[in-house]
């Protein structure tokens, strides 16, 4: 839906340089329109952007949640790290319950935290990927230094506002 409000965790510099180089080295560029990102929400209405705003400086007061690159993610035809973080649950949790009769189904139906570096294409290419990145794998800590706000513009998006974490 065009103009819908997307949040996202903010990725710190070094991570998102990381999982952006990988995105940027696998994922098709014709279809690569963004760069790394950790979606919280993908289509809260614009008519809700002051509440959200709100929502996200006054969470954002929180420290630095951890979080951890846990491991990769078969996307069908694609591949991304699954991300584990107690701290973003929450996060994302207490916003789920406030915006409860504004949620589309996809943003209801739970939360599955990933960092997406392949998709849009074919399920042997995505698993060859996967199998070649679990080779050299070991779980480590990820970094957000944020929460943002996007709009989705019928494929690109623009951020339209971006809350550090305390200590960021």
């Amino acid at each position: 839906m065009a103009g819908a409000l997307i949040v996202t965790a903010e990725l710190a510099p070094a991570d998102f340089a990381w999982f952006d180089s990988l995105r940027r080295r696998h994922f098709p560029p014709e279809r690569n329109v963004l760069g790394a990102h950790l979606t919280m929400f993908h289509a809260l209405p614009p008519s809700a952007e002051n509440e959200v705003r709100r929502d996200l400086a006054r969470l954002a007061v929180r420290s630095r949640p951890r979080a951890t690159v846990a491991g990769l993610m078969n996307l069908g035809g694609g591949v991304a790290y699954r991300i584990v973080s107690d701290d973003l649950e929450e996060v994302r949790e207490e916003l789920a319950d406030r915006f409860r009769g504004l949620l589309t189904a996809q943003d209801a139906g739970g939360w599955r935290p990933h960092i997406t570096i392949q998709n849009k294409v074919g399920s042997s290419v995505a698993a060859q990927l996967k199998a070649e990145l679990e080779a050299t794998f070991e779980p480590h800590p990820l970094h957000s230094s944020g929460l943002a706000l996007h709009r989705y513009l019928n494929g690109p998006w623009e951020q339209v506002a971006s809350f550090a974490f305390r200590g960021s």
